[in-house]
């Protein structure tokens, strides 16, 4: 039986507050070809996640918050935000599945924050067409300007890095 415990908890906090893209994770699935994909990201503040969907094959994507707290915005073709979710540990919203082929990026708002992630695999890298065009790259010096746009961009909204 695989545990997710606090043990595993803290330490994935931890090797992401080391990490320099600010993350960790901790895969459940034995491989990567596995055909459900399930896994523990640690996302601490500070991470940038590029807007990003899953069309390659399209699947769906489930997110239930473990620890923290964090916003999950889903955009249009153009980078409009359509939808704008916060799941908060023992709050209101603990989980969402998203739609197929949407475009999506989470947003972590404190420290300590981890999410349980259910898709359908294999896995594959997020490349070409599946990122968005209209953000920019993680690493590059525009992407610190979009995460900070993230943390309070409403429905409506359209970035401006």
């Amino acid at each position: 039986m695989k545990l997710i415990d606090k043990v595993l908890l803290d330490s994935l906090t931890e090797q992401a507050r080391v990490s320099p893209r600010h993350r960790a994770h901790f895969n459940l699935h034995p491989e990567l070809n596995d055909p459900v994909q399930r896994l523990c990201i640690a996302m601490e503040p500070g991470t940038y996640v590029r807007p990003h969907r899953h069309a390659d094959p399209e699947t769906w994507e489930v997110l239930m918050i473990l620890r923290g707290s964090l916003a999950l915005l889903l955009f249009d073709d153009r980078g409009k935000v359509l939808e704008r979710t916060v799941l908060i540990s023992g709050g209101l919203i603990t989980a969402v599945e998203l739609p197929q082929n949407a475009w999506h990026a989470p947003v972590s708002l404190e420290s300590g924050t981890i999410v349980f992630e259910v898709k359908q695999g294999p896995y594959r890298p997020i490349t070409g067409a599946q990122s968005a065009s209209w953000a920019p790259a993680e690493g590059s010096p525009e992407a610190a300007h979009l995460l900070d746009w993230y943390r309070n961009a409403e429905v409506g909204d359209v970035p401006r890095w």
